[in-house]
């Protein structure tokens, strides 16, 4: 009998997550009731969407899923803790999934008393997240409308008690932020408060504005990060030559140009045309507008951020402060899929709820992509049914616009109420999402 060497045989790659016949991770929304009124929540801003709890029959229409599942969040737009099957859910879950998966949840934490915190490390929870928006009492108290930060002490003593009568170290406890001009700056005491009392992990993500006065609370800036260095390094050889490049959309339509005039028209040229080279989109308008003060505070606050993370030992991640060039769809790419409490079946956080978004600085109306209900068909059918599979076959090639920095945005195509498609012909409204380009964060 021949015998190939290892070197000869042609080892096939393991299919991405994506393309696997059952998801890797599944966020299930428990409840979309809350019981607090933060101001940056889309349920302040919703359009009259009716509430409801996950049950047991929908819950149990999952566990032909669970059995290959990395991980389950078990969290939505409401308060998970307000379910009261949440500890049935997770146990259940637990004797299904395979070993070294995880099941996590984010919480307010005003329900979690001892004997919650019991009940669900008993259940088996592996990771509880709880929402902390300051340091300072009055910050906590003026963005968690109904909460104070006395209410967070109490979660994280309870947690930090229930592990040690369950016998469950491995336990995590985080923290989630959402960092806002108005409170971007306790960011790095709120990781020290936070690893004092119990937290392993802390997720920071920027404000979503679903209202248009929560533009100005925004920390990040639409421009990308390589066109913001790409404009500063143009822009600072433009001060050496004594050029006032931002007079540029004043000086481009006039006829008789002086010689300056025509100078900043053909240094803004060269700069959009080493743009193009490098792949860059430039919008100049924003660009020219930029303001760098905020940039270089959030990145004064990130970095400090970072070193007290590594002083006290918590796994810190952080979103970026200007969108990423480079975009990546994480909840695709991950084999992710979420089911509203009601059992639909979507693709991503951006595409779960209905609402009216202005994370681009303009009106986004967003409406929720439904491949299927689970209490009608099979999970894993919705999963592997060809509307899906192309769904997540095209978010993946990364052919779609990038809306924010178009010099045309908004456009009809995506403020329609009814998306149709884009000015790429594709029928999925990548283009307008900033999770792809690192803005939001959250439990995943």
């Amino acid at each position: 009998m021949q015998h190939q060497s290892a070197a000869a045989l042609k080892i096939m790659p393991a299919p991405e997550p994506a393309f696997l016949e059952y998801p890797s991770k599944l966020f299930v929304e428990t409840t979309s009731r809350c019981n607090l009124s933060c101001v940056m929540c889309m349920k302040q801003h919703d359009e009259g969407g009716r509430d409801g709890d996950l049950d047991h029959h929908t819950f149990q229409a999952l566990e032909p899923a669970l059995s290959n599942l990395d991980a389950l969040v078990l969290n939505g737009v409401g308060e998970p803790l307000l379910n009261p099957r949440l500890e049935q859910f997770i146990s259940r879950a637990k004797k299904i999934m395979p070993a070294g998966s995880w099941t996590g949840f984010q919480s307010n934490g005003i329900l979690l008393s001892n004997l919650r915190a019991i009940s669900l490390l008993d259940a088996g929870i592996d990771r509880i997240c709880l929402s902390m928006d300051g340091v300072d009492a009055s910050t906590f108290g003026a963005i968690r409308a109904g909460s104070q930060l006395l209410d967070l002490q109490h979660a994280c003593d309870a947690l930090v008690e229930a592990k040690g009568v369950c016998g469950r170290p491995d336990m995590e406890i985080g923290v989630e932020y959402v960092v806002m001009r108005d409170n971007i700056s306790e960011l790095p005491a709120a990781l020290a408060w936070a690893a004092g009392r119990g937290a392993t992990f802390a997720i920071v993500s920027h404000l979503h504005p679903f209202d248009e006065p929560h533009l100005e609370q925004c920390s990040y800036d639409i421009c990308t990060d390589e066109a913001i260095t790409l404009f500063q390094t143009w822009k600072s050889k433009a001060d050496l030559k004594g050029l006032a490049i931002e007079r540029y959309f004043e000086v481009l339509w006039n006829y008789n140009k002086s010689p300056e005039e025509r100078q900043i028209v053909d240094f803004v040229a060269a700069m959009k045309g080493d743009a193009q080279q490098r792949g860059i989109t430039l919008d100049l308008k924003r660009l020219f507008t930029l303001d760098c003060g905020r940039i270089e505070e959030s990145q004064s606050v990130f970095d400090e951020a970072v070193k007290v993370a590594r002083r006290v030992g918590i796994d810190l991640r952080l979103p970026e402060i200007a969108r990423r060039e480079k975009r990546g769809c994480a909840f695709v790419e991950q084999g992710g899929a979420f089911i509203s409490w009601d059992g639909k079946m979507h693709p991503c956080y951006h595409l779960w709820h209905q609402c009216r978004s202005f994370a681009n600085g303009w009106l986004h109306p967003v409406k929720p992509r439904v491949f299927g209900n689970v209490l009608e068909r099979g999970v894993l059918d919705i999963w592997n049914s060809c509307e899906f599979r192309s769904y997540r076959d095209n978010v993946l090639r990364h052919d779609y616009p990038s809306c924010s920095e178009c010099n045309c945005s908004p456009c009809d195509l995506v403020q329609k109420e009814e998306f149709a498609q884009d000015c790429y012909v594709n029928t999925e409204p990548c283009g307008s999402c900033l999770w792809s380009s690192g803005v939001f964060r959250c439990l995943d």
